[in-house]
């Protein structure tokens, strides 16, 4: 309602009162609360953990850092801040530090109100305007925060370096009346971390030999893994003492929160001329690979599983089947076993490997993990091929399955074989589709990726043999695959013995 105000003696007459960024911040918490408002969209899993510890940072006024592994939304949750600042905020027209004009605290805009006065210009600036965003790397400086002299500047204006024009405001100055992040904060060296000091506590900067402090009107925010404090660098003692609140963040930890998540952030609607389904049990399966991971003897648990691998993944597993319904000139197609296993590149290149699964590879960790989240998600709906009989029928729900592959016959799904085949190939094994209907509520259901997740299981039982042998899976009776690879091993081997 003020944004037609364009002068300073308007400003004043129209009653507007300065606050604070905090207090800015927390009444705009409150009004929100009480409108039941949702204070960070699209952020899933911390409704009871994260988000109000950061509530409770906000009403007390406190700066406050985000403490977690990587791939735990830490940046974008410090992001959203900027939705508690008010839309609009008035400043003296041009000035660098957003100086509010019934408050000023620099120079230039002093100068300005006591030469003009009431007719001192003023301009409204945006909250999106108001956050300011520094990634710290070692080769951040005191200058790129807080400022430096600039003997250009001096030059060109013919001033002496005393004068207090010829400063270039740093980031943090040029957040004047916002909110400033800095993420991965140990990275930042010691001797810059004590620069931030004063800013944490006295509220004021120094640049070089200057007399004069400047006040400054802020408020900070950090991010930073814990793998930084031994890896990386430190946060120093008495920043950390400053920092008011430390606020602790996790992966998700319940299944359907994480399938929300991932449907959420991954690219799944490409509104292309290729309709993939993606069964919810294969959702479960794709997180299920990153409860896995993080539960890995080969994986750096101290590195952390990041839920964007989760995210990749999908649209790994949705491009493949893409890529075979465009290839067999079909309009729609649905997850199979095979496109899970096409998600390989999205997890070799996020999960960091100890000693152990170096030695074994990270394909076939990958392939590992696969088959463990496989197996997990299996059986929450089919029973344990590992017990010998179901308490219900006394017998093995799957001997029908396995009768037919020890008969001497074999089941060969290639990565692109066209739907038609793909169904033909699962329907002639005997016993599958009977078992899938018995478990899967067949309404409206896609059966056959079922069915497919059934044989895929039964090898991860060691029920079934298994050849995966570039872009085709061939199953086959487990004694004869056994006995077939007795005449030499070779590192693909790996995955078959999970």
């Amino acid at each position: 309602m003020h944004q037609n105000i364009k002068n300073l003696g308007r400003l004043k007459e129209s009653g507007y009162v300065s606050r604070t960024v905090k207090q800015e911040m927390r009444e705009n918490l409150i009004r929100k609360m009480k409108k039941s408002e949702a204070l960070f969209p699209g952020i899933l899993g911390y409704e009871k953990t994260v988000i109000p510890q950061i509530q409770n940072a906000i009403l007390a006024k406190h700066d406050l850092i985000l403490l977690g592994l990587r791939g735990q939304a830490k940046t974008r949750i410090l992001r959203m801040l900027v939705n508690f600042l008010d839309e609009y905020i008035p400043i003296v027209e041009g000035s660098e530090v957003n100086d509010d004009p019934l408050n000023p605290i620099s120079k230039f805009a002093k100068d300005r109100i006591d030469e003009l006065g009431d007719e001192t210009p003023i301009s409204w600036l945006h909250r999106d305007k108001r956050y300011g965003e520094k990634l710290a790397t070692p080769d951040t400086t005191v200058a790129d925060l807080i400022g430096d002299l600039d003997p250009i500047k001096a030059a060109s204006l013919k001033l002496a370096l005393a004068n207090e024009e010829v400063i270039n405001y740093g980031l943090i100055p040029r957040t004047n009346r916002g909110i400033f992040v800095i993420n991965e904060l140990p990275d930042l060296q010691p001797r810059i971390q004590v620069a931030l000091l004063n800013i944490m506590q006295e509220r004021d900067i120094q640049i070089r030999g200057f007399n004069i402090r400047i006040p400054l009107d802020v408020s900070m925010a950090f991010s930073a893994n814990p793998e930084d404090y031994t890896n990386r660098g430190n946060i120093i003692t008495p920043l950390k003492d400053r920092i008011d609140s430390q606020i602790i963040t996790h992966y998700p930890r319940q299944m359907d929160v994480a399938v929300q998540i991932t449907g959420q952030e991954a690219w799944m609607e490409r509104g292309t001329e290729v309709a993939v389904k993606v069964p919810d049990i294969y959702r479960e399966i794709l997180e299920a690979v990153a409860f896995e991971a993080r539960n890995s003897e080969y994986i750096d648990q101290k590195s952390g599983v990041s839920t964007r691998m989760t995210i990749t993944a999908m649209e790994q597993a949705i491009s493949a089947a893409e890529r075979r319904a465009v290839l067999n000139n079909e309009s729609e197609t649905t997850l199979r076993i095979t496109d899970l296993y096409a998600i390989v590149p999205a997890l070799t290149g996020k999960l960091e490997l100890v000693y152990e699964g170096e030695q074994e590879g990270a394909v076939n960790v990958a392939k590992h993990i696969i088959g463990k989240a496989i197996n997990r998600i299996f059986k929450n709906t089919f029973p344990d091929p590992q017990k010998r009989k179901s308490e219900e029928e006394g017998k093995n729900p799957y001997q029908e399955i396995l009768n037919w592959f020890a008969g001497g016959n074999f089941l060969e799904i290639p990565e692109t074989i066209s739907n038609k085949e793909y169904n033909n190939k699962l329907d002639s094994v005997k016993g599958l589709s009977e078992t899938a209907h018995k478990f899967i509520d067949a309404k409206g259901y896609d059966l056959y990726p079922v069915m497919d997740l059934i044989i895929e299981a039964l090898h991860q039982n060691s029920k079934i043999g298994k050849d995966d042998i570039d872009d085709s899976n061939t199953y086959t009776d487990m004694l004869g695959s056994m006995l077939g690879g007795m005449t030499g091993f070779d590192d693909d081997d790996f995955s078959d013995e999970f």
